[in-house]
């Protein structure tokens, strides 16, 4: 008797939990839906730089309990990945000389963060740091280069100075614009400096500090025309396009003595 009871018991107790769990009203969780307003950029011999829109939705149905909070998006750029070296320099006498030097064998080329208003509002920094949310926390992240300690602290910061100075590493607080309270819009500007290759692009949706979904995408940065003849000629015929260029110079030099020399 007892065990046919201990067995009701179990049986009741998940009955009651599978209700809880498919009532109406019951807790879930939003979803994110984002795209591109182009997945190919193309440069070309008057390429100035690239204009893209990344856009979405929030998407909820009845079942959704109501946030108390506002949504908050964080929208993350990744260009392709490049080896870059930081040295730093000291003065000897009238020359300047390399000392310590940091490597950075994975940063990407181009970076940008946009999100719908101060990221220290939106989320906390352990969970900034962990899934690499603005800036500061992708380069100061562990695997952003070898980690030693604090010596290699002022060699991210001389990095990410740099790239700023270019417009390759940037941050917009107020980048995302909500149009209604779920549908959203981010313009980025894709400088000219930027190099070809593959973007990544994610898309954090946040509230009350909590993070309920992120959406992963890409597009392309391409050569085309006389840009796209020139690299592949550079790749593929590296030694002739190498004599080439020499020769070009040699004649143009040549040209030019000629045409300004003095009898």
């Amino acid at each position: 008797m007892m065990q046919i009871s201990t067995i009701a018991i179990r049986v009741l107790a998940l009955f009651l939990l599978m209700g809880a769990v498919t009532a109406p009203g019951g807790a879930k969780a939003e979803n994110l839906v984002a795209a591109l307003s182009n997945t190919q950029l193309v440069i070309t011999s008057d390429y100035t730089g690239s204009s893209l829109a990344v856009f979405g939705t929030i998407e909820s149905d009845a079942q959704t309990v109501p946030r108390v909070g506002s949504y908050d998006i964080v929208i993350t750029i990744r260009g392709p990945r490049q080896a870059m070296t930081i040295r730093e320099k000291s003065a000897f006498g009238f020359i300047w000389l390399n000392r310590e030097q940091q490597k950075f064998p994975q940063a990407p080329a181009f970076l940008g963060v946009f999100s719908s208003r101060p990221i220290a509002d939106i989320t906390s920094e352990a969970l900034r740091n962990r899934l690499k949310i603005g800036l500061d926390a992708v380069v100061g992240a562990p695997d952003f280069t070898n980690d030693r300690d604090t010596r290699d602290e002022p060699f991210r910061q001389a990095l990410l100075r740099l790239k700023k100075q270019d417009n390759l590493y940037l941050q917009n607080e107020k980048g995302v614009v909500f149009l209604t309270p779920s549908l959203f819009k981010a313009s980025v500007y894709i400088p000219a400096t930027a190099p070809p290759g593959n973007y990544e692009v994610e898309v954090a949706l946040f509230v009350d500090t909590a993070l309920l979904s992120r959406h992963f995408s890409s597009f392309e940065l391409i050569k085309s025309g006389f840009e796209q003849q020139v690299g592949d000629i550079a790749r593929e015929w590296s030694l002739a396009y190498g004599l080439a260029t020499a020769l070009l110079a040699v004649f143009f030099g040549w040209l030019a003595n000629v045409l300004f020399r003095r009898d």
